[in-house]
């Protein structure tokens, strides 16, 4: 199957075809602002399918939001008609077709233009009227608040926000491809106009508080809920416009004799993730908690948990290794240590569910050793 992209040196074009790059059973054929309406239309006698992605939106003359949007449309409608055959086609408008400004009118105008060819030729016509799109390799200082904003923050640039209430209405690439590519692969359809979903709300303000959060979190260690949603698509746009030179970042250590100890990771409401080491023959420990958990996973050495009831009295012991990825719950109410009992150093993955707070540790020393 070959596929068309026209403005293929644009950002969404370049999300595209990296992601049919992935398919070996597509072709792309670029097509940019650099090739003539000629290499267009040889193009077009090629296609199987057409993302019809060009346009103009920060012209310095006025003329050129009809001539790259409307024009332009039309030379590829008059393409597809030249060819003899029924390409189907999707095109990126814009929501701003509905407003009565000079960009608005030359997508509405290209949006004819196909509503026409759809019409008067059996074409199956796709349109997207996309709000603002963001994502990796978006231009910043251009049209996305959401480019400039990443790119600033990540080299503690200033950023310049006139109203922190302005409302922002945001896609994001990768929906926006998915849905481009079931369009392609016939699982989708519009009539002809499709919609991106899902459509995330917010503000200018907000926008920049989350972003400088994400800054922030590399010296509080305290991640935000990049997992899902609006955040995780904001957090891997952000992350995508630190520079290589900003790819790595120091936390504390903390040494004695008998290790290290590093806090890797802190979240709001679900603990902390550390690793600490230990000299063998070193132990670690010897305390409980009334509420607190922790999980132990030995990575490195060989391992000795001890555990007491702290009111019965009760004994348990068990090993574990870093050959054997195994993991050891502490138990509240039990008093606990470990010890390195290998040849080597030990290294151990520690994630406990909630963060260490010095006023209020929930954590008590007592020996294994000792009854309570």
């Amino acid at each position: 199957m070959k596929v068309l992209i026209t403005g293929a040196q644009g950002f969404v074009a370049k999300n595209l075809c990296v992601h049919l790059r992935e398919r070996p059973d597509v072709e792309v054929l670029q097509f940019s602002r650099e090739d003539s309406i000629f290499s267009l239309k040889e193009m077009l006698l090629q296609a199987d399918f057409v993302f019809h992605l060009a346009g103009v939106n920060r012209p310095q003359d006025p003329e050129d939001f009809k001539t790259g949007n409307t024009d332009l449309t039309r030379a590829v409608c008059d393409g597809i008609v030249a060819s003899g055959r029924k390409i189907p086609v999707l095109y990126t408008s814009s929501s701003q077709a509905e407003l009565d400004n000079a960009y608005g009118v030359s997508k509405l105008g290209a949006e004819q233009a196909l509503v026409d060819l759809a019409a008067e030729h059996g074409v199956q016509v796709h349109i997207f009227r996309l709000p603002n799109v963001f994502g990796k390799w978006a231009r910043p200082n251009y049209n996305s608040a959401v480019a400039t904003f990443c790119n600033n923050i990540a080299r503690d640039q200033p950023i310049q926000i006139n109203n922190p209430d302005a409302a922002i209405t945001l896609v994001y690439i990768d929906d926006v491809i998915a849905q481009f590519i079931a369009v392609m692969d016939g699982k989708l359809s519009g009539n002809p106009f499709i919609t991106v979903e899902p459509v995330y709300g917010t503000t200018v303000g907000a926008l920049s508080t989350q972003l400088t959060a994400f800054r922030d979190s590399r010296g509080t260690l305290l991640t935000e809920a990049v997992g899902t949603g609006l955040t995780r698509a904001l957090y891997s746009t952000y992350l995508s416009y630190v520079p290589p030179e900003r790819f790595t970042y120091e936390v504390p250590k903390y040494g004695d004799p008998r290790g290290v100890f590093v806090e890797m990771l802190k979240t709001r409401d679900s603990g902390q993730f550390s690793y600490f080491t230990a000299h063998p023959g070193v132990t670690r420990g010897g305390h409980y908690h009334h509420s607190k958990t922790e999980k132990f996973l030995v990575i490195k050495g060989d391992a000795c948990f001890r555990f007491r009831h702290i009111v019965s009295g009760e004994f348990y012991e068990l090993f574990t290794t870093g050959e054997k990825p195994e993991i050891v719950e502490t138990v509240p109410g039990w008093t606990h240590d470990i010890t390195n009992v290998g040849h080597d150093e030990m290294i151990v993955m520690l994630w406990a569910n909630e963060i260490f707070d010095r006023e209020h540790p929930d954590t008590y020393a007592l020996p294994v050793g000792t009854e309570a």
